[in-house]
């Protein structure tokens, strides 16, 4: 434990957004971030210092989704699943909270949500944005795929099925 973090239990830190907007966290919720915890720790030992970390590339939206489940993670811990995963129903794989938190998300929500975690570097939140994509896909025809997706499909009836003519091998992975 640095001698920050020993020094400063309840010392909290300011986020700020890409659209100005500011969250003020604790020491243990920074830490959950590879990035922001690294940009505390290096310059920590001032206690004087105003500890704000700008965060350009998240907007405040989505900061505030990523700050809910890491605090979330602090007090109860999401349980790690097995990659690739073994489940398309994430209620099986994490706690109800984690499974509730993911799926709630709208599919413009989730893409911000994955692009934050992997900015921040959030491992367990990025696992999670990770498997309720790969949720979409796991046992789903390719037009369950599209509609899960929001994939608009432009090929004609004749382009698709020479496309699937060409990838006739994908069918025989099964």
């Amino acid at each position: 434990m640095s001698e920050f973090t020993a020094n400063n239990p309840e010392k909290e830190i300011t986020l700020t957004s890409k659209d100005g907007e500011e969250f003020k966290v604790s020491l243990k919720v920074a830490k959950m971030s590879s990035l922001i915890w690294n940009m505390v720790s290096e310059d920590g030992e001032d206690d004087d210092e105003d500890n704000t970390v700008p965060l350009p590339n998240v907007e405040g939206a989505d900061l505030a989704r990523v700050i809910e489940y890491c605090k979330q993670y602090i007090v109860d811990p999401m349980t790690e699943f097995q990659k690739p995963l073994q489940d398309a129903d994430l209620g099986v794989l994490v706690q109800p909270w984690y499974a509730d938190f993911i799926e709630g998300t709208t599919n413009d929500t989730l893409y911000k949500l994955t692009l934050a975690a992997n900015y921040l570097d959030i491992k367990p939140l990025l696992d999670l944005c990770c498997a309720r994509i790969a949720s979409f896909i796991k046992g789903k025809t390719p037009e369950e795929i599209r509609a899960n997706l929001g994939i608009v499909v432009d090929f004609t009836r004749e382009e698709e099925e020479q496309v699937r003519r060409e990838n006739s091998w994908a069918d025989e992975l099964h």
